[in-house]
């Protein structure tokens, strides 16, 4: 599972040295090479945009100082794995500090929106990593079935699907999936 620590020092370096391609949204490393994603569609956003809008507004009163934000990488060097997901939580200060990645430690909650073009991903190499970086909760959300899952329990031993419509409980935090859309 995870990489020679020389091999993934070099792949990171190549990947901070790539130029910004237009239409490519995120690179990552995995699996011993570096992979660029596609730019996400915008529904694809809209439903990092409106979770994270739920999360945030309850983050405040479970866990103050954490924020529910996109964007970040996230790194664990030790499985030679930089991802960049859809949505985390952390503290917000973990953002002050002059790194290039937030560490698998740092995070509270993954939220991956699957994909068009590669389900996969995060149905399965996504969940494997998650799993193996000690995230604790992981919510995978796919608009091409308007279904999900919510990964739970050390090794995400405990999977609970839902359908969008449904109130879910990632956590400490519920997420209304009626504002979700499925793509057209």
């Amino acid at each position: 599972m995870s990489i020679d620590p020389a091999v993934y020092a070099r792949l990171r370096e190549i990947a901070d040295q790539l130029p910004q391609v237009p239409g490519i949204g995120k690179i990552e490393i995995a699996e011993g090479e570096i992979v660029m994603m596609m730019s996400p569609v915008s529904r694809h956003e809209l439903a990092v945009v409106r979770i994270a809008r739920q999360l945030n507004s309850q983050i405040e009163r479970t866990h103050p100082g954490h924020i529910a934000h996109g964007g970040a990488d996230l790194e664990d060097v030790g499985l030679g794995r930089l991802r960049n997901p859809d949505l985390m939580v952390f503290a917000e200060e973990a953002l002050e500090a002059e790194k290039p990645a937030l560490l698998p430690h740092e995070v509270l909650l993954v939220v991956e929106v699957v994909s068009k073009s590669n389900p996969e991903n995060d149905y399965e190499h996504k969940v494997r990593d998650y799993a193996a970086m000690g995230i604790p909760l992981y919510l995978l959300v796919d608009p091409r079935k308007g279904t999900g899952i919510i990964h739970d329990q050390p090794g995400y031993t405990l999977r609970t699907p839902f359908a969008f419509g449904d109130t879910i409980t990632v956590g400490p935090w519920t997420v209304d999936t009626s504002v979700l859309l499925t793509y057209a």
